[in-house]
């Protein structure tokens, strides 16, 4: 049965390592929310289709219902984020590392966002939670390979995926007379699917979190068990949509503005690639990175159409991509064994 709101707030009066997980995990959606879920507007707010504030409030909008109807009618990504690391012991010792592993995320992102970089709390989530458990446990015997296998699977259809759908819708839409004017038009609901689609992926993602602190405080981790109750998928989805009203201009001022320069149509195939990659790994349960299939099919739409792109801005993008996972791992590893050693 899934776990009533009077629950929950018992176990929070009763472990005060839960009320810590809980708090950091919705830290981190409010992070995500204000630094990843920009990605999912930046197009449509650099060529003009919205002014900032309004695509600001479109987008926490459809986030929120992303989280909720998508995680109401399949949680795959939730339960393969729920069941990546085994965490034994005492609920307090896995807790603990549960903690270190949010606080690590958090640091790593908001390290990210000053300094405008969109990285993917997707992958710093997988990896700190990963990295806790391994010190938890003192081996990698309790990692969970297969649901690491999806995590994989979906960074390279985020990135491969995303680069070659910008370029063939580019190349779809090319001889297709669109003006300007329309093509800012059929933005806002590109942007909307966009948004809709990272609160389904992200959403659910530190939903699987906020459950497995949830399960852990009771004293199990099993997979046969796990509901997602709606009042929990409320909770998640309204902090990723405050964040994301707090704004993301910096986010999108670099993917926008000083990664490639951008034309209405360009900002439309961008939407367009972007959201059916994101719909399709949803579709399949697979945990794929928002910010990555977004700005990999950005990249593909300004290849197709020839148009300049900074180099130097891609490079530090890929570079803060490939520096997420070991350094999230070594953080939440080693934050663990300093609170563990503190016990």
């Amino acid at each position: 049965m899934p776990l009533s709101f009077a629950e929950f707030l018992a176990q929070l009066s009763r472990s005060p390592a839960l009320a810590a997980t809980v708090l950091l995990t919705l830290a981190v959606l409010l992070v995500n929310g204000w630094t990843d879920a920009p990605n999912a507007i930046a197009c449509a707010v650099v060529t003009g289709a919205l002014p900032f504030r309004r695509a600001v409030l479109l987008a926490a909008a459809c986030n929120f219902l992303g989280v909720v109807c998508v995680t109401a009618a399949q949680p795959a990504v939730a339960r393969t984020v729920y069941s990546i690391a085994q965490f034994s012991g005492g609920p307090k010792t896995a807790l603990c590392a549960l903690c270190a592993a949010m606080a690590a995320i958090v640091l790593w992102a908001a390290a990210a966002w000053l300094w405008g970089i969109p990285t993917s709390e997707s992958h710093a989530l997988v990896a700190g939670v990963s990295g806790a458990a391994v010190a938890l446990e003192g081996g990698f015997g309790c990692i969970r390979w297969d649901s690491w296998a999806k995590v994989l699977l979906g960074l390279v259809l985020s990135a491969a995926l995303g680069l070659f759908a910008g370029r063939a819708v580019w190349r779809a839409l090319a001889s297709v007379p669109l003006p300007p004017a329309l093509c800012r038009r059929l933005q806002i609901p590109g942007a909307a699917l966009s948004a809709f689609l990272h609160g389904a992926q992200d959403g659910q993602k530190l939903l699987g979190i906020f459950l497995l602190g949830c399960a852990l405080a009771a004293g199990r981790q099993d997979e046969q068990t796990f509901w997602v109750p709606l009042w929990a998928m409320a909770l998640c989805a309204l902090f990723m949509a405050l964040g994301t009203g707090l704004g993301g201009r910096r986010i999108i001022r670099r993917i926008g503005q000083e990664m490639v320069t951008l034309s209405p149509r360009d900002g439309l195939c961008c939407d367009l690639a972007g959201g059916a990659c994101l719909l399709l790994a949803t579709l399949l349960g697979l945990p794929v990175s928002t910010t990555h299939t977004r700005t990999s099919a950005l990249l593909g739409v300004g290849q197709a159409a020839g148009g300049p792109w900074d180099r130097r801005v891609a490079r530090s993008i890929a570079a803060a991509w490939l520096l997420t996972f070991p350094c999230c791992f070594a953080m939440g590893f080693l934050f663990s064994r300093l609170l563990l050693n503190r016990l």
